[in-house]
């Protein structure tokens, strides 16, 4: 049986000098982040840390490229504790150079993952409401060689520290806070779903679905761009439960089959993942309605003010409202991709695919990439 944990201590402030100056941050610190986040909230606090941006190695969601390249800008500088204060580029680059000799490489850290050590203390600021990372163990790259997105796991990349602060939240884009909050929902439904899901787990669930229902729905009441933002702090708590949640039950086959769309169309995770979470549930529904999908829908049917048979259709129309899901065809993904892509799935993200509600063939991925295309 795996027993339920949570690693890090888990921190919140409402600023970030509160924290800087309670974690005492200074020179022997390395503090990885962007500019866009450093320029209004950090750097007017004149710290003697080291800071690198990662954008300066480049660009979008975590490449072997990018993480190779920052290794070698680093691989002759010393320094003790890394400070990560991003979204999930910026936290799983971290989680790569807390447990990376001076001369590795990321390969060389898949070729020895259960040997991995942790080599820095790591402390984790996440500035998205979805990645739930700050508390996982878990680092997703994009394998440009292999053509795939594989995790990199070790309980040595569990942060020391997570750090609420939802002052960070504050420049946000709309569309960043909609991907990212839709991540978190995923997280949370496919964390209480899964067989690997527990009595302490199922809580973590539920509160982060109770609490991005709660938001989403004042917020698209508002009807303001900017509505969202007075439930930051809300939504932190919701990604970073959903993020304990599949820190102990796992993602599953919406998460397995958003990665050809990342991996190879560079569709944002969140993104991605709401393109294929409605076709996923749909797929489940028709195999198993009661269970504990009977159960999720009683507890959204609850949240949502309806009756359970009509729960799931209506977090779909409140999802649509947040943000619109599109077709894998609005992407650029061509119908004999599909094929392929229900290929790779199977042979690449059993990890994930055994956290299924129920178990899926390649006949019904392949369904339900065409029900998404």
């Amino acid at each position: 049986m795996k027993a339920f944990q949570i690693v890090p201590k888990i921190r919140e402030y409402e600023r970030f000098a509160e924290f800087a100056g309670e974690a005492g941050l200074q020179a022997g610190d390395l503090i990885l982040t962007n500019e866009w986040i450093y320029k209004p909230k950090i750097e007017e606090l004149h710290l003697d840390c080291r800071i690198l941006f990662v954008e300066k190695y480049g660009m979008g969601e975590p490449t072997d490229v990018m993480a190779d390249a920052v290794l070698e800008e680093l691989k002759d500088s010393a320094y003790d504790r890394i400070v990560a204060v991003g979204g999930g580029t910026i936290i799983d680059l971290a989680k790569v150079l807390a447990v990376a000799e001076a001369d590795d490489r990321v390969a060389d850290l898949y070729g020895r993952m259960d040997a991995l050590q942790k080599v820095h203390p790591l402390l984790i600021v996440p500035t998205t409401c979805g990645t739930g990372s700050e508390v996982t163990n878990i680092a997703i790259i994009n394998r440009t060689d292999k053509g795939i997105k594989q995790g990199l796991a070790s309980s040595a990349m569990f942060a020391d520290e997570a750090v609420l602060i939802p002052e960070l939240l504050e420049g946000l884009p709309y569309k960043v806070y909609a991907a990212s909050s839709i991540d978190a929902m995923v997280h949370a439904v496919e964390s209480y779903l899964s067989p690997q899901a527990c009595s302490l787990s199922e809580l973590f669930s539920e509160q982060a679905v109770s609490l991005l229902i709660h938001s989403w729905k004042v917020a698209v009441a508002s009807a303001q761009p900017d509505g969202w933002k007075q439930y930051g702090a809300a939504l932190l708590r919701a990604s970073n439960y959903a993020g304990i949640a599949f820190g102990h039950a796992g993602c599953a086959a919406v998460h397995a089959l958003s990665y050809p769309l990342g991996g190879v169309h560079h569709v944002p995770h969140g993104e991605a993942n709401h393109v294929m979470f409605e076709p996923v549930m749909r797929a489940y529904m028709e195999k198993k309605p009661d269970g504990r999908l009977y159960q999720l829908r009683t507890m959204l049917g609850s949240l949502l003010d309806c009756a359970p048979e009509a729960a799931l259709e209506n977090l779909f129309a409140l999802l649509g409202q947040v943000q619109e899901r599109k077709p894998m065809q609005f992407y650029g993904v061509t119908a004999q991709e599909l094929a392929q892509y229900a290929e790779n799935v199977m042979e690449t993200q059993q990890r994930l695919l055994k956290n299924n509600y129920v178990p899926l063939t390649r006949d019904d991925i392949l369904q339900i990439y065409r029900n998404a295309f």
